[in-house]
């Protein structure tokens, strides 16, 4: 009775560790399934207060035309003409303003997108050439994980964002002038603490341009 019991135990620990398995692979699965719907509501600016109502300090204007002026130099530049001093500013711009990290697979050592990445790149063109997004300006920045070179995961980064934007462009009707690309490599890490994580290999997208303007 004792050997049957064990077994019979054995058993049915082996069936409760399969069925957990299976449920965190389906919680893994729910979570790289981006849908349209979360880019837009990531990315959709935040709407303003009426002048009467609002809070904001009177330096703010100036500071968004001032950002708003930094951004239009940037439109129509190619992602390695950007300078680290560039690259910087507008990291720390997009700090405050709307954004999205996109876990986007790419083929190793190379920036062509996986199949796997797929539903995910046809939910941000979806969701940026929708009537909420379309006409925004848009920040498209790759990452890499801590593997390899500083110069090589600078030059991947770059590589993978240009690939990103030339399928929202040619397949999605985008303005490529609406599409900043920018790549940092490995020097922006999403989880520091463990630099050789996936998830620090990621694709950024930053709305930096918004539409709502305060009532008037």
């Amino acid at each position: 009775m004792t050997i049957s019991g064990n077994r019979t135990l054995k058993a049915f620990s082996a069936a409760a560790l399969v069925g957990a398995m299976l449920s965190l692979t389906g919680l893994a699965r729910a979570a790289d399934d981006v849908t349209s719907d979360q880019i837009l509501r990531a990315l959709a600016p935040k709407q303003q207060l009426t002048r009467g109502l609002s809070m904001s300090p009177p330096a703010e204007p100036a500071v968004n035309a001032a950002e708003g002026k930094f951004v239009d130099t940037l439109r129509n530049r190619s992602t390695r003409s950007l300078s680290s001093g560039e690259r910087e500013q507008i990291a720390v711009i997009a700090e405050s303003k709307p954004n999205i990290d996109l876990e986007i697979a790419f083929e190793y050592n190379s920036a062509n997108i996986s199949s796997k990445a797929q539903p995910a790149v046809q939910a941000l063109g979806k969701a940026l050439s929708s009537d909420q997004l379309k006409g925004s300006t848009f920040i498209v920045a790759g990452h890499t994980d801590a593997v390899g070179s500083e110069t090589y995961n600078q030059d991947l980064s770059e590589r993978r964002a240009d690939a990103i934007k030339r399928v929202l462009v040619e397949k999605y009707g985008i303005a490529g002038a609406d599409l900043v690309t920018v790549g940092y490599g490995k020097t922006k890490l999403k989880d520091p603490a463990r630099p050789l994580d996936p998830a620090n290999r990621r694709v950024q997208v930053v709305n930096m341009a918004n539409k709502t303007t305060a009532a008037k």
